[in-house]
């Protein structure tokens, strides 16, 4: 089984990693551009070192390379990347794979992959993301999950300068859970804001979308 986690954190330092694991954190994904691969894989083997250490998921943005290199716990891939079939040649299935969704036609060619979640998203404009999608809203989400609903889909998570007072909103439209960044990384209480945060998910469940 691979557990989805509700909450995500996607950082670009194993300091950020450290401060969000010991505060509840469990799923760390490290996202880093225009940074060269020597660069990327020192950062990434000192916030795997972190996760272990916590026993968090480490999953590594966009470098499948990378990730095979260090048996990381599984990759997300932008929709610029590399294809969700290659990737999951190159790594197998013991590997967690994500994709970035923007359309409920994104969502559907996901669900026919298959890929184990869904990042949906950006929910609203966020200086975290170059080469930013359109933002969807929560009428996005709503009419996106309105389209798919007929179909079995992977877990979808939001992302995209999500905020505390969205996540109940958000949670209604059938999302699993969401991925940030700035939320937490700008915090002046990491703790409190990732307990708070965490207080308004439900409990996790195991999915595996390859049962």
């Amino acid at each position: 089984m691979k557990k989805i986690s509700r909450l995500q954190y996607i950082t670009t330092s194993a300091a950020l990693a450290e401060k969000a694991c010991s505060s509840g954190i469990d799923w760390i994904q490290l996202r880093l551009k225009n940074t060269s691969h020597d660069a990327y894989k020192a950062i990434a083997k000192d916030v795997q070192a972190v996760c272990k250490t916590y026993n968090a998921t480490f999953i590594i943005n966009d470098n499948v390379l990378l990730a095979a290199e260090l048996q990381a716990d599984g990759v997300h891939l932008g929709k610029q990347d590399m294809p969700v079939a290659e990737a999951w040649k190159m790594l197998g299935n013991n590997f967690i794979i994500g994709a970035t969704a923007n359309t409920a036609a994104d969502v559907m060619h996901h669900a026919m992959q298959p890929v184990d979640y869904i990042g949906l998203g950006p929910f609203r404009f966020t200086t975290t993301k170059e080469n930013l999608s359109p933002v969807l809203g929560i009428e996005g989400y709503k009419n996106i999950f309105s389209t798919v609903k007929n179909m079995k889909i992977p877990p979808v998570v939001a992302i995209g300068g999500i905020m505390q007072e969205d996540v109940k909103t958000l949670m209604q439209t059938g999302i699993h859970g969401i991925a940030v960044s700035g939320i937490i990384s700008g915090s002046e209480d990491i703790p409190q804001t990732i307990k708070s945060l965490l207080q308004l998910l439900p409990k996790c469940v195991n999915t595996d979308i390859h049962e």
